[in-house]
């Protein structure tokens, strides 16, 4: 079958893949973007009922188009959220073809390169990988099938009718964890959440919205972490109106915390003693941002209104002083697992060799790989803290738009 031919091809039609479609058509390039599924799917099908975006409207968004009918302040549902990117994607005209799914990426012999899909080939001199950092469900080979109990990851959880009666362990104390064990505890199941290391920004302080703060504070600006050090797990909800992640509340309300989950055998999960560790350690990261913000509104001269309560720690629950290392589940009744423990990515379907590192990861420099004609979007940390994020996502492609102009601008100018 003959090829079709474009100038760039885009795989993936998330928040990220939009982006880059916005920012090539306004360098005049020409392009196509191709989506295995609808449009925003991950935002569809990968995630609970009751999710809402972590930052309030007004920033949770891309530069160019509000939210319509949302009040800024508050936290857009993720239904709300697909209808942006869909008309988001009608504005700007983006050519979307969904339901196309990539198999395979090569390079071509003399140049460019050429993705084998569900609808035929395709070539392009530039290919930009836009499929984003949700790509495989990490489940930890801990609890066996022969356990007996019902499994899943946060991508596959709904809601806690799907769950079978009893209580309920959530493993993963990031923003997925946190919300879905508040949400089980709320429906009023008994549950039990493995918290590690977090991240723990106030949602709101003296007046302004933690993502405020990160901005002016230069956090969604941080240099991409060192090796080993990518990922950040933070507790942060906009559930229920958005607020700060108080374990410890959680802990009153009737959740057991324990440390992190370790290892299984003949019934019974072995856990970490670091319970306390962690909870402190997600303490001292709340209280530096207030000191942070705190020097910040002081040096700039900003006057806002003060919350001195906003310091108070609450003393340990029974759970911290006197935890938990080792847990019976059939005396627990627990019948279920919800695993809130991460992503990873996949690119097995890129049959490129110099486009990963050693360790499989994608090899770039701020989105630019050493293979020519080759980028990366959406990934965490592709050039700063923000990247994952919907308008860090869009910046990024800025970048990338322009990389891959500067060359065609320059030969245009040759002649």
């Amino acid at each position: 079958m003959a090829a079709e031919t474009i100038d760039t091809l885009i795989i993936g039609g998330g928040q990220a893949g939009i982006a880059m479609s916005e920012h090539l058509s306004r360098q005049g390039i020409g392009h196509l973007v191709l989506e295995r599924d609808r449009i925003a799917e991950r935002w569809r099908t990968c995630r609970w009922d009751s999710l809402v975006a972590n930052g309030p409207a007004w920033h949770d968004r891309f530069p160019n188009m509000s939210f319509e009918g949302v009040d800024p302040f508050a936290f857009a549902t993720k239904d709300r959220i697909v209808a942006y990117f869909e008309e988001y994607a009608r504005r700007i005209e983006a050519p979307i073809r969904c339901g196309v799914t990539v198999t395979a990426l090569t390079q071509c012999p003399g140049g460019g390169f050429r993705a084998e899909t569900s609808a035929g080939p395709v070539e392009a001199a530039r290919v930009v990988l836009a499929t984003g950092p949700f790509q495989r469900p990490l489940i930890p080979a801990l609890i066996p099938d022969s356990a007996g109990l019902f499994q899943t990851h946060s991508a596959g959880y709904r809601n806690p009718g799907q769950l079978p009666e009893g209580a309920v362990l959530v493993v993963g104390a990031g923003a997925s964890g946190v919300q879905i064990a508040d949400e089980l505890l709320r429906a009023g199941r008994r549950v039990f959440l493995s918290v590690g290391p977090h991240d723990r920004p106030p949602i709101r302080y003296r007046g302004r919205d933690f993502v405020w703060w990160l901005g002016v504070l230069g956090k969604w600006d941080a240099p991409t972490r060192e090796p080993g050090m990518e990922h950040v797990t933070i507790a942060v909800s906009g559930a229920h109106g958005g607020h700060t992640v108080d374990f410890r509340a959680l802990a009153g309300r009737g959740m057991t915390l324990l440390g992190r989950t370790e290892a299984y055998a003949e019934g019974r999960l072995r856990i970490a003693g670091d319970l306390a560790r962690n909870l402190a350690a997600g303490d001292a990261n709340y209280l530096s941002v207030l000191d942070e913000a705190d020097a910040y509104l002081a040096a700039q001269g900003i006057e806002l209104p003060e919350e001195p309560q906003a310091r108070i720690i609450p003393p340990d629950p029974a759970c911290v002083t006197d935890p938990i290392l080792s847990l019976d589940l059939a005396a627990e009744g627990i019948s279920a697992v919800v695993w809130a423990t991460g992503y990873g990515l996949d690119y097995g379907w890129v049959q490129i060799p110099a486009a990963f590192d050693a360790q499989g990861r994608p090899a770039h420099d701020r989105g630019i790989s050493p293979v020519e004609g080759l980028y990366f979007l959406g990934l965490p940390w592709l050039t700063r803290r923000a990247s994952p994020f919907i308008w860090g996502a869009w910046h990024d492609a800025a970048h990338l738009a322009a990389a891959i102009a500067a060359p065609q601008t320059a030969a245009t100018a040759a002649r």
